[in-house]
């Protein structure tokens, strides 16, 4: 599975964009369930976020889905740290 985040907006209005693929990786199981919660909970279209807030796109294997601060779900703040964190 490759999961994409591409972070948008915030004071600065600077982009960061990281990517993982769990193909390889030991707790892909784990990626994968909380990638699909996530997704689930996204949006077909960029919502409308905050003043210096955080706009979020994800991408799963293909399918994109788009979430903004601050009303992020506990698995998409969770996927989107991971993703930022770990990925390159």
């Amino acid at each position: 599975m490759r999961i994409q985040v591409r972070r948008t907006g915030g004071f600065a209005g600077i982009e960061r964009h990281a990517e993982v693929d769990t193909s390889d990786r030991p707790d892909a199981s784990a990626w994968h369930a909380l990638a699909e919660q996530a997704v689930a909970a996204g949006r077909s279209t960029p919502p409308v976020g905050v003043p210096d807030g955080f706009t979020y796109q994800l991408t799963v294997d293909g399918k994109t889905v788009y979430c903004a601060d601050p009303r992020l779900t506990d698995e998409q703040r969770k996927l989107i740290s991971r993703v930022l964190k770990e990925g390159a």
